[in-house]
C-alpha cells in the first residue's frame, strides 16, 4: 500500500527565482524506510517540510505538483491534519522543546494531552518511546539538563509516543555520537519494521545503507535516483552530486568485487565481507 505519492512536486521560497524542488515524483510504501541523501541546498530538507506541510502553507512561495500522505493532499489540507499523520523530528532539538515542562517525561506527554490521549494509555505511550531510544533513566531530568544528543532523542521519543503513520526525520543524528546515532537507527528500523514509514534526511552514508530500504539522491532540487542503497551507491557519477559513497563501496569498487549475481558494489560491511570472499575463491 502506497502511504506517500508525490507527483511533479515543484517549489520555489518567497523572492526567489530557483526552485528548490523540480518536478519530484515518486512513490512510498508503507512501513518503507527511506533515507534522502545529498549535498547542501539539495533539496532535503525543503522535500521534508514539503511532506508535512510546512511548504506550503507555512513557508508560502511558488507551489506545483501533488503530495499525498495516507491519503491526504497536503496542498489542499490543514496542518493539523497533517500532524495527525505525519510526525517530524528537525535538525536542531531546541526547536522542538516547549520549554515549559520541568522533566524529561512531562516534555514528552505535551502532545498527548493536546490530542486528550488517556492517562492509563498516554503513560505506556511514554515509557515505550523512552524504553526505545534508551532514555529512561533520564525521564525525571529537566529537558535543558539534557546534552545535545540526549535532547534529539527525547525529540525523537515526543513524535514517536504521537504514534504517526509516518515519521520525517530531517538529519536527527547530526548532534549525536558514534553510539547514540547507532541507538536512534536501531529504534528507527525497529518502528518501520512494525508498519510506520519513516522519511529521513541523513549524511551518514554508511548508516543510510545500512538500515535504508531505499536511498533517494537529489541534487538541485531534482530527484536523480531513488532506489535500492547499493544500487545508488555503486553509480559512477556520485561526486558529481556531492555526496561520497559507504567506505565499503570504495572498496569493493577498488577491488572490483560485487555482490554474487548483480551488477552492484556492497554499500554495508556484510555485503562486503560476502562479496570480497566470492572474489577471493
Amino acid at each position: 500500500m502506497k502511504t506517500i505519492v508525490v507527483e511533479q512536486l515543484k517549489y520555489r521560497y518567497p523572492l526567489t527565482q530557483t526552485l528548490a524542488l523540480n518536478e519530484l515524483s515518486f512513490e512510498v510504501e508503507e512501513g518503507e524506510f527511506i533515507g534522502i541523501v545529498g549535498k547542501n541546498l539539495a533539496g532535503k530538507s525543503t522535500l521534508c517540510q514539503a511532506l508535512i506541510g510546512l511548504v506550503p502553507h507555512f513557508y508560502h512561495g511558488g507551489y506545483g505538483g501533488r503530495v499525498i500522505v495516507d491519503g491526504l493532499e497536503v496542498g489542499k489540507s490543514q496542518v493539523d491534519e497533517i500532524s495527525k499523520k505525519v510526525g517530524i523530528v528537525f535538525q536542531n532539538p531546541f526547536t522542538q522543546v516547549t520549554g515549559s515542562k520541568l522533566t524529561v517525561y512531562e516534555e514528552i506527554a505535551f502532545g498527548l494531552e493536546n490530542l486528550g490521549v488517556p492517562r492509563a494509555e498516554m503513560i505506556d505511550r511514554i515509557d515505550h518511546a523512552l524504553d526505545l531510544l534508551q532514555m529512561l533513566p533520564f525521564k525525571d531530568r529537566a529537558p535543558f539538563d539534557l546534552s545535545g544528543g540526549q535532547m534529539q532523542r527525547m525529540a525523537i521519543a515526543s513524535i514517536i509516543a504521537m504514534r504517526p503513520k509516518i515519521i520525517v526525520l530531517d538529519e536527527p543524528t547530526s548532534q549525536l555520537d558514534p553510539q547514540g546515532s547507532e541507538e536512534v537507527f536501531r529504534a528507527i528500523q525497529s518502528l518501520s519494521r512494525e508498519g510506520m514509514t519513516v522519511i529521513m534526511a541523513e549524511h551518514k552514508m554508511e548508516k543510510v545503507a545500512q538500515y535504508a530500504d531505499r536511498v533517494l539522491l537529489l541534487h538541485e532540487g531534482r530527484l536523480i535516483d531513488f532506489d535500492r542503497p547499493e544500487k545508488v551507491f555503486s553509480r559512477d557519477d556520485l561526486d558529481q552530486y556531492g555526496i561520497a559513497a559507504p567506505v565499503y563501496t570504495e572498496v569493493c569498487k577498488a577491488l572490483d568485487a560485487k555482490i554474487a549475481g548483480e551488477p552492484y558494489y556492497p554499500a554495508t560491511l556484510d555485503e562486503a565481507c560476502k562479496a570480497l570472499v566470492m572474489r577471493r575463491e
